[in-house]
């Protein structure tokens, strides 16, 4: 879209949901509008403010605005990093794009991998920098703009224009007013998110957060859809048990008179979806994604924006098990050492040194602890209490994990041409809760728990029945409004039973991917010690489950994406990758009033 004296040009993809405010507040300013676009206010606003307009702007989103007369490229992302924009030079020529594979149609783009980055990810499962898995593409990191002459010589540094902010500033001090405060914002966040020219549907988990948005939402689209991802349990064992939430989902759906429908994923079905699964998604993070991806597909179905539960734990300290750890520091240096260590979630310490030979003197050029340390510059609280470095660790986790699961996110989603929405990540609400002090949050800030998080379901069958903490402020806000079962109820991570899986009903397709010798994974990681690794899960020995999908994850990337250049291989790509319709899907209606 042009302006209206056609001196800026947008690309622009999300949705700025306080757009209507700021039109009003142009208006007065002289500005003339010719639709009811969020396009052509954000036009406006830049026009009105520079980059100024994009600190006012409330929602998701990534745009590209090119000034005709400065001859200056402005490219911005969101606050929170929704909406993915990445970026790929080679001094002479600039690619920018919402998804990687674009760069594919442009000659002078060859995928290949970047060591850095393997390296990076294979320590976190993640990417704590603005690194990818493609050597020579960058993510623009959430909450920055790059402003770029034409005449530059090199690509300046991103500029920052926001940041998460975890400290008790002594604003909040009173507890029932703390409640009704999140509440409001709370209910003004969903209410902002359901404007909209198509109908909006919502996750339901059965958990707390997704289940407040569908409590909300209902109120105000009375023909709501919900949806739900179940998994079948035929062959899972222990704690694995409590992965399906369908039944308690089923129950939220009956209080709340929404249309509902379900999806019950099998063993085969991630095998099924994995190469069209890697081609959406391009870079792997954060654990497994195709069941997102099926719930995606289920939603796309019956509407084109969904709204997702996101961002309710990393704002209000829902994962306390991971936090106790670091309470009890003496230092900066000592909780970087104890949160480094917990945050290595594949590799155990003894194989690292080694499972990089391939990679030659790539492997060890990489300081994975500074890239840890790193992501605290802007984030330097004093520290001389638990709650500073609790503090510390829901900056760190905002910054990383929960930018890691809205890439996904936005990516699954957008892979069937979906929407999804994220109520917590609104302005107001993230602002206000970044000042909440812990003690309204958490409740056992001097304890320190251990747990393996690779343990499905540990960090519910041992933490919560122990302490049942976390979210107590948002718990007793969400009170109002979904019952006492489910603002009570331990915390169940969306995860199937992987572990189970790759022992069983998978173990062929492990097998078969990851025992070949001449897996492509072997350019790039020792052999012996990966299959090794892979074995002990399969075995029984460890539970590897993460390291299994990420190696399986990292295998079809290479098949996919390895070497490809050029519209002809992008094409390849595309027709090589599609979503197979044949999948174990059992779909039923819940309408109830």
């Amino acid at each position: 879209m042009a302006s209206t004296d056609g001196g800026l040009v947008i690309s622009y993809n999300g949705e700025i949901y306080n757009f209507l405010d700021l039109r009003v507040d142009l208006e007065a300013l002289g500005h003339q509008f010719r639709s009811r676009s969020d396009t052509e206010v954000a036009l406006a606003a830049i026009r009105q403010w520079g980059e100024g307009a994009i600190e006012k702007f409330n929602g998701m989103f990534a745009f590209a605005l090119w000034d005709r007369r400065r001859k200056r490229l402005l490219l911005a992302r969101d606050r929170f990093g929704v909406k993915p924009l990445y970026v790929w030079t080679n001094g002479r020529t600039l690619l920018f794009a919402s998804e990687i594979k674009a760069f594919l149609a442009a000659p002078e783009f060859r995928a290949t991998i970047d060591p850095d980055g393997l390296v990076e990810y294979m320590t976190f499962q993640n990417f704590l920098t603005d690194r990818t898995l493609f050597k020579g593409v960058s993510i623009l990191p959430a909450g920055t703009f790059l402003s770029i002459d034409a005449s530059a010589k090199r690509l300046p540094e991103p500029q920052r224009y926001w940041d998460f902010r975890f400290e008790d500033d002594g604003s909040v001090t009173d507890r029932a007013a703390a409640e009704d405060k999140v509440d409001f914002l709370f209910q003004q966040a969903v209410g902002r998110q359901l404007v909209s020219d198509v109908p909006v549907g919502s996750y339901l988990s059965g958990g707390m957060d997704s289940g407040s948005i569908t409590a909300i939402a209902a109120r105000q689209s009375p023909m709501l859809h919900t949806f739900t991802v179940g998994f079948d349990l035929s062959s899972a064992s222990g704690l694995e048990m409590a992965s399906d939430e369908r039944r308690a989902a089923e129950r939220m759906s009956y209080l709340f008179g929404t249309e509902h429908y379900e999806m019950v994923l099998k063993a085969g079905d991630m095998e099924r979806c994995m190469r069209s699964l890697v081609w959406h998604i391009e870079e792997p993070r954060v654990g497994q994604c195709y069941p997102n991806f099926y719930a995606a597909k289920l939603a796309s179905r019956f509407g084109k924006v969904v709204l997702s539960g996101a961002g309710g734990d990393e704002l209000f300290a829902g994962y306390p098990w991971r936090y106790y750890r670091t309470a009890a520091s003496t230092s900066f240096d000592d909780y970087v050492n104890r949160y480094y260590g917990f945050w290595q979630r594949l590799l155990p310490g003894e194989a690292v040194p080694n499972i990089f030979g391939p990679l030659g003197p790539a492997a060890s050029r990489l300081d994975t602890l500074e890239i840890f340390r790193s992501v605290f510059d802007n984030h330097a609280a004093e520290l001389s209490n638990p709650e500073d470095y609790i503090n510390h660790s829901l900056y760190f986790e905002a910054k990383t994990f929960l930018h890691g699961l809205l890439v996904i996110e936005d990516k699954v989603s957008m892979a069937h041409s979906l929407e999804a929405r994220v109520p917590f990540l609104d302005n107001d609400l993230v602002d206000f809760a970044g000042r909440v002090p812990l003690a309204m949050k958490l409740a056992n800030l001097g304890e320190v728990v251990r747990i393996d998080e690779n343990t499905p379901g540990s960090k519910t069958g041992t933490y919560f029945a122990r302490t049942n903490d976390g979210k107590l402020i948002l718990r007793s806000a969400m009170s109002r409004h979904i019952p006492p079962n489910t603002t009570e109820a331990i915390k169940q991570g969306f995860s199937g039973p992987d572990a189970s899986w790759f022992r069983g009903e998978s173990i062929d397709y492990v097998r078969r991917t990851l025992m070949r010798p001449d897996a492509r994974l072997w350019n790039y990681l020792d052999r012996n010690i990966v299959q090794q690794l892979v074995m002990d899960h399969v075995e029984g020995r460890q539970n590897r489950r993460l390291l299994v999908w990420s190696l399986l994850n990292l295998d079809t990337w290479l098949d996919v994406f390895e070497g490809r250049s050029g519209t002809a291989a992008l094409q390849t790509g595309m027709s090589g990758s599609p979503f197979e319709a044949r999948s174990t899907i059992n779909m039923n209606s819940n309408r109830t009033n």
